[in-house]
């Protein structure tokens, strides 16, 4: 310490010493070139001071955060159970949403990314209608609830429990998509009931058709030993039951289809090469009708895995509806496009010009038997549904922002 301070007394005294100096010889003979070079001369004194000031400065150590040190066991405890339940509510496969004791705008608020995604832009077509819904939800009790979305209305599972939160009484709303449950439950139903009513009607047709075939045989061995009026009369009432007999055979035969569908072989089909078939098979048709049949894939690369000739076949029966539906219409239109919607799911949109379906009508076009045609059977819609389930999708009508109808097919 001596030492030190005796260097930092003598660099002082030098520097003292070059000042007194300088303003010695700048009394006795002024000049400006003197002055300079006794401040050049004072400069290393000066740099060699600061420079020992600062060894003789006390160094504190850099403290850097200790990360061994945290909260205390049963708070980290605390937070990472808090963390770890978030992460689960956040990726639950139902809807959570959150509703304020008081109604209004703002009352319902999506808790969970389930949620979010149902009420985004382009999924639910009014997100308000969802949430006045789930506002006049009782508590404690499970209902079934359909709401609008792009895709045509879906129905849901919902429970509400009532609870308070940091002394605000709010409610917690669990929302479960089940629309391709129940229609998957119902195929399975139509199937079933198809299978036993074609059945049984079929063991009692098939020998009503081979009777009566025989019974006119027989009449018209024996047609000379009956009087020509009964004759005539037996013969046409044989001729008419042989060929209800024969209608109704092949009229159950086709319903026998619906039960009866082969195992999807799923492969991978490029959408713009079946979409090209379907424009070759059926283009030239509406064409001639003085209209168009209009194919897009958005990209072109589009793949998916199903059964190309199940898939195929129900986009004709629903290009066939479309032109069953456009007979009257000037310049009709089918226009068919393939793109990815939300989720990464695969959309195909199959629009006509025609006037649409009827609101009261909509949600039984695809049940079997029913039908809005005078002649038609009610298998077409059904059949579509049976084939683009069995590969894993979902078919629906939805309303259409212009004039015409809307089927979309998703998987």
């Amino acid at each position: 310490m001596a030492s030190e301070r005796a260097l930092k007394l003598a660099i002082g005294a030098a520097a003292a010493a070059l000042a007194a100096t300088a303003a010695a010889a700048q009394a006795v003979a002024p000049s400006p070139r003197l002055l300079v070079l006794c401040a050049l001369a004072a400069l290393p004194c000066a740099a060699l001071l600061w420079r020992c000031l600062g060894r003789l400065a006390p160094r504190q150590p850099l403290r850097l955060p200790d990360a061994s040190v945290g909260l205390p066991t049963d708070r980290q405890g605390l937070v990472d159970g808090a963390l770890a339940l978030e992460a689960r509510l956040e990726h639950a496969p139902i809807a959570l949403f959150r509703i304020e004791q008081l109604s209004g705008p703002g009352a319902v608020t999506p808790l969970n990314a389930n949620a979010r995604r149902l009420v985004a832009p382009g999924r639910a077509s009014a997100a308000a209608q969802l949430y006045r819904l789930l506002e006049a939800q009782p508590i404690g009790q499970r209902s079934l609830i359909g709401f609008d979305t792009e895709r045509g209305v879906e129905r849901a599972l919902v429970a509400v429990s009532a609870l308070t939160l940091q002394g605000a009484a709010q409610r917690l709303a669990a929302l479960m998509p089940v629309e391709s449950e129940l229609e998957a439950e119902a195929l399975n139903a139509w199937r079933q009931l198809v299978h036993v009513l074609t059945h049984e009607i079929m063991n009692s047709l098939t020998p009503v058709a081979s009777l009566s075939r025989t019974a006119y045989d027989l009449l018209e061995e024996s047609r000379a030993c009956l009087p020509a009026d009964v004759s005539a009369d037996l013969g046409t009432a044989l001729d008419a039951i042989g060929r209800r007999a024969a209608s109704l055979v092949d009229f159950v035969a086709s319903y026998r289809s619906l039960s009866n569908l082969p195992q999807a072989q799923a492969e991978r089909v490029r959408l713009e090469d079946l979409f090209g078939r379907l424009a070759a098979l059926l283009g030239p048709l509406w064409q001639a009708r003085g209209g168009r049949a209009e194919f897009s894939v958005v990209p072109a690369s589009l793949e998916v895995m199903v059964d190309a000739g199940q898939l195929e076949q129900a986009l004709i029966n629903l290009l066939k509806n479309a032109a069953e539906a456009t007979e009257g219409v000037a310049g009709p239109e089918a226009l068919v496009s393939a793109r990815l919607s939300r989720g990464g799911r695969l959309r195909i949109d199959i629009v006509d010009n025609g006037p649409g379906v009827a609101e009261a009508m909509a949600a039984h076009i695809f049940t079997p038997f029913f039908s809005t045609k005078k002649q038609g059977r009610g298998i077409g819609l059904a059949m579509v549904r049976h084939l683009v389930h069995g590969n894993g999708g979902t078919v629906r009508y939805a309303r259409s922002v212009a004039a015409g109808a809307r089927f979309v097919v998703t998987f």
